[in-house]
């Protein structure tokens, strides 16, 4: 009986675009965005609840303060994006040792952003890859696309594309709608930001550096009656972020279970995971991961220090965790998690070397 290959990561590249902005000028500038909003009693309390030192921002803050179309938001995404990912799959491949016309396959994950052609297309073009690799285009899983496209990226190794260049990115600051004084756009603001994520997926006897994890398998759930939870609605001015319910209350109600079915599936048991990289969608979506999952003190600090550096960058924040956690040279077995709109919850089990 043959077994498919192990998919092993070669390379995780990071990045950001260039306009750092500290979270106490974001907001002062609420003021001048939601004067309704920040008039209110301790309501400009979430940006200092939020826990987040730093941001991203694809454009200087100042241009945010000025009404924007859709059109308008979505040039600079395009703009934005394609130099931001061309550099960090450039990188990402050289760390790999992988030619760019040796790439097979090529999976981009983004939710903020339209792109036809396809963000897959202008990397092939851009970096001089492999026109005839396989192309999977993912949008519309939010913060959950990092991992589902980590778990899609080891899916085409699997089904025998032997190097997979994928890339994650997100201009998350350009879905304010300025003059919307909604509670939802309002949170949003306060939370977040813009960044991308390269990796190299490759067969586990391709020539290369050491890997950095096995992918021995994934686990996906939705939600049944749960798209109100988390979103975009489309609106003149652009993608206007959509939350509805409780989702620390979500989480220490139904994450216990899942993640025990998504080890379960694949023969693990919670015994046996070491480490877990989540997506930190949130403080209190942190915490309620440690409730639910009775994790011990300092296991998700990965986590909280990519949120207080960076914020959230919807997919890519999952992938800056797992870049965070590899600096402590991890060993054993982890799961890799995020929510997104669906509502849904992405596990990726993963194995780090040494063991």
């Amino acid at each position: 009986m043959t077994f498919p290959p192990v998919p092993v990561v070669r390379a995780l590249v990071t990045g950001t675009p260039p306009h750092p902005t500290p979270q106490a000028e974001i907001r002062e500038a609420a003021r001048t965005l939601f004067p309704r909003m920040a008039a209110r009693p301790h309501m400009l309390d979430v940006f200092d609840n939020a826990q987040i030192d730093t941001r991203a921002l694809a454009r200087p803050l100042e241009w945010y303060l000025h009404p924007r179309g859709f059109g308008e938001k979505n040039d600079v995404f395009l703009q934005e994006a394609r130099t931001l990912i061309r550099r960090l799959a450039a990188e990402a491949l050289a760390q790999a040792q992988v030619a760019p016309g040796d790439v097979d396959a090529v999976v981009v994950v983004n939710t903020s952003g339209l792109s036809t052609p396809s963000l897959d297309a202008d990397l092939i073009g851009a970096l001089g890859l492999n026109r005839h690799a396989a192309r999977l285009p993912v949008w519309g899983l939010g913060c959950a696309g990092g991992a589902a496209g980590l778990a899609r990226a080891a899916d085409l190794v699997r089904a025998g594309f032997r190097r997979v260049l994928y890339v994650a990115v997100e201009l998350c600051s350009l879905t304010l709608v300025k003059g919307d004084e909604s509670k939802s756009n309002f949170v949003g603001t306060a939370l977040f930001s813009d960044g991308g994520a390269a990796l190299v997926v490759t067969a586990p006897d391709v020539p290369g550096p050491p890997p950095l994890a096995a992918i021995h398998g994934a686990y996906s759930t939705l939600i049944e009656h749960s798209e109100d939870i988390m979103g975009w609605d489309i609106v003149d001015d652009g993608l206007k972020v959509r939350f509805s319910r409780d989702i620390p209350t979500l989480v220490r109600g139904m994450m216990q279970e899942n993640v025990q079915e998504a080890l379960t599936a694949h023969g693990w048991c919670r015994e046996q995971v070491q480490t877990y990289v989540v997506h930190p969608g949130g403080v209190k979506v942190l915490g309620a991961y440690e409730e639910a999952l009775a994790l011990p003190d300092g296991a998700l600090d990965a986590s909280r220090r990519v949120l207080r550096d960076y914020g959230n960058m919807s997919s890519v924040t999952v992938l800056f965790v797992l870049h965070e956690t590899l600096k402590a040279a991890p060993t054993g077995r982890a799961l890799l998690s995020a929510m997104g709109p669906g509502f849904s919850a992405e596990h990726v089990l993963l194995e780090f070397p040494g063991t």
